[in-house]
């Protein structure tokens, strides 16, 4: 029996003719996600991806590490790095698995039923996006869904694609110990978390 895959959708919120509009229909035809709302444009988690969202700084020192990863955003003071969908019904189960249970509470996900800011793609003019610009940008944009290449992290052997998939254990426990360091760095200087600090995350601390 053949499976029917619906059509992405793109925001029926955008007005027609609007650069909204025309960013979510890139968003349907290039890499095949839904789109909703507009001023800014939203990206719909739980069909085509999740996010893994963390504090800024945070974010950053996982990207310094190496650390494989799908596409990544940065919306304000948060950044969002991609995964499958359903990672974020995994995060609660890896994060105890992994021994970081509630000492890294900045590592959050945004699952089914939720929506992340919409970037403008590369090539959108500067300015393209009706409300969001400069609230959201692609530090690592997504590829588009015809080029060969890693897909999502995912957990390996638990609906993955395989072997080049970026590994979703990994990438969740660089998050947690860069969300723990920046808390602690934090906390020493009486700084809130959140509150990007120059430097804070390349602090060493006392663990690896």
């Amino acid at each position: 029996m053949t499976r029917t895959v619906p059509q992405p959708r793109s925001s029926p919120d955008a007005a027609p003719g609007s650069a909204d509009a025309a960013l979510a229909l890139r968003y349907a035809r290039e890499l095949g996600w839904a789109t909703a709302g507009r001023g800014p444009l939203h990206l719909l988690t739980g069909e085509s991806f999740d996010v893994l969202e963390v504090p800024a700084e945070a974010g950053h020192a996982v990207l310094r590490r190496g650390v494989r990863t799908g596409p990544v955003l940065l919306s304000g003071t948060r950044m969002g790095l991609l995964v499958a969908a359903g990672g974020a019904d995994e995060l609660p189960g890896l994060l105890d698995w992994l021994e970081w249970g509630p000492l890294a509470p900045d590592l959050t996900a945004v699952g089914a039923g939720g929506r992340v800011t919409a970037p403008p793609l590369p090539g959108c003019p500067e300015g393209s996006t009706e409300g969001s610009t400069g609230a959201a940008v692609w530090l690592r944009p997504p590829e588009p869904r015809q080029t060969p290449g890693p897909a999502l992290p995912a957990l390996a052997g638990f609906g993955s694609s395989g072997g080049d998939a970026p590994d979703l254990v990994r990438l969740v426990d660089a998050a947690a110990t860069e969300c723990h360091r920046v808390r602690l760095s934090h906390a020493r200087t009486g700084v809130p978390t959140g509150v990007p600090t120059r430097g804070g995350a390349g602090q060493p601390l006392a663990f690896s």
